[in-house]
C-alpha cells in the first residue's frame, strides 16, 4: 500500500464549537464536496471522504465520535464503516471521548472497506456471504425527513423486499430517539470527557504545543485564522467544568441507558436495521449551525455499535445514503449484509468535478 497524504478534517472534529463549518480547519481550509464545490462535504472526516469520492485515492480512514464517518461518507457518496468500539486500536486518536471514539475505512466498495477493516482490526476472517432471503430487516421510520430522503428509504426497501428479505417497520420511543450528536445528554457527557480525554492526550504528546485548556484557549485568541470564522464554546466550558459535578456521569449513564433500549428497540428480531444516512448536501455557510442534517448515526455512536453507509441515489448529482444498524461484535456479518444489498443498488453515477 502507498499511503499519499494526512486528509484535511473540521476543526477539532466539530467540537470546538456548535456552529463549526464542517470540513473547515485553521490548519487545511475548507475541504469541498467534489460532486459540487459550493456544497459542504459534512464531517468530521470531511478530507476522507471526499478524497475517496473525487478518486485521489481508492481507501481512507475516517475517525468517528457521533457521525463522523457515516456522514461524510453519505454526503460524498462513498462507503463508510463505523466499527464497534474497540474492535480497532485506538493510539494516535485524537479524543473527545473514549467511550464513543473509532476509526473506521471509507471506499468505493463494500469489498474494499471491508479489506480495510480486516487489515486495521488484525482479522484474518473473510467477509462473509450473507443471502438476504428470509432476513429480517428492521425500517427504523423516522418523521419529517426531507421527501427525497423518504423515496430514498422506500426504494431501498423495495429492492430488499423482491430479494425476500422481510421488512419491520420500527420507530423508537420520542423520549429515546436521539435528535443527533448534540442531543442534551450525550452532548454534557462528550463534554465531561473531552475535558479530561484531550489533555490526557496532549501531555503524551512530543514537541511544544499548547498542553492544558488555558494554554489552548490562549493559543485560539492569539492565532489570527483559528476564530476567524467561529468560535470556542465547547473548549471554554472544558476550561471550567467541575469534574466532581455527579451530573457528568449521570448524563453519560442516561444517555448510554436510552440509547441500548432504543437500539434493541429498533433490532427485535431483526439481522440488522436500515435508516437514511444524510440529506442532500448543503452550501457551505460559516458561523451557521449546521441543522439540516439527517441524524441517524447516534444510536449506534452511543452503544459503541457498528454501522455503515452505502451510495444509494442522488438529488440533483447530491450523493444520498443509505445506512445499516447492527449489534455491538456484529462487524463482519454487517459488512456482509451491506455487500449484499450493494448488489442490489444501482451503480452509484455521480458528477465529479
Amino acid at each position: 500500500m502507498v499511503v499519499l497524504g494526512a486528509a484535511n478534517l473540521s476543526e477539532w472534529a466539530n467540537f470546538r464549537s456548535t456552529a463549526s463549518t464542517s470540513g473547515w480547519s485553521a490548519v487545511g481550509g475548507q475541504t469541498r464536496n467534489p460532486h459540487d464545490t459550493g456544497r459542504n462535504p459534512s464531517g468530521s472526516s470531511s478530507g476522507s471522504a471526499a478524497a475517496v469520492a473525487a478518486g485521489l485515492a481508492p481507501l481512507s480512514v475516517g475517525t468517528e465520535t457521533d457521525g463522523s464517518i457515516v456522514s461524510p461518507a453519505g454526503v460524498c457518496g462513498v462507503v463508510g464503516f463505523k466499527p464497534t468500539v474497540g474492535s480497532i486500536p485506538a493510539a494516535g486518536i485524537v479524543p473527545i471521548s473514549p467511550q464513543q471514539d473509532v476509526a473506521g475505512p471509507m471506499a468505493r466498495t463494500v469489498a474494499d472497506a471491508a479489506a480495510l477493516y480486516r487489515v486495521l482490526a488484525g482479522l484474518t476472517a473473510p467477509l462473509p456471504e450473507l443471502p438476504l432471503a428470509g432476513v429480517r430487516v428492521a425500517s427504523w421510520q423516522q418523521r419529517e425527513l426531507p421527501a427525497p430522503v423518504a423515496e430514498l428509504q422506500a426504494r431501498v426497501e423495495q429492492l430488499l423486499a423482491a430479494a425476500g428479505a422481510s421488512i419491520v417497520p420500527t420507530e423508537p420511543e420520542p423520549a429515546q430517539e436521539p435528535s443527533g450528536p448534540f442531543a442534551d445528554a450525550e452532548f454534557e457527557a462528550l463534554v465531561a470527557e473531552f475535558a479530561v480525554a484531550l489533555p490526557a492526550y496532549l501531555a503524551g504528546r512530543p514537541g511544544e504545543h499548547p498542553r492544558s485548556w488555558p494554554e489552548l484557549l490562549a493559543f485560539n485568541r492569539a492565532d489570527e485564522i483559528e476564530l476567524s470564522l467561529f468560535s470556542d464554546e465547547i473548549f471554554g466550558r472544558c476550561a471550567e467544568i467541575d469534574l466532581a459535578d455527579p451530573r457528568h456521569l449521570q448524563a453519560r449513564q442516561a444517555c448510554n441507558a436510552d440509547a441500548t433500549r432504543s437500539l434493541a428497540a429498533v433490532l427485535t428480531d431483526c439481522a440488522f436495521a436500515i435508516a437514511p444516512t444524510n440529506s442532500p448536501a448543503w452550501p457551505i455557510d460559516y458561523g451557521v449551525a449546521e441543522h439540516n442534517m439527517v441524524l441517524t448515526s447516534s444510536l449506534c455512536a452511543i452503544t459503541g455499535a457498528p454501522s455503515i453507509t452505502l451510495p444509494a441515489g442522488a438529488v440533483d448529482g447530491l450523493p444520498l445514503g443509505i445506512s445499516l444498524l447492527g449489534r455491538r461484535g456484529s462487524d463482519l456479518e454487517l459488512l456482509g449484509y451491506a455487500a449484499a444489498l450493494e448488489r442490489l443498488l444501482p451503480p452509484p453515477s455521480f458528477p465529479t468535478l
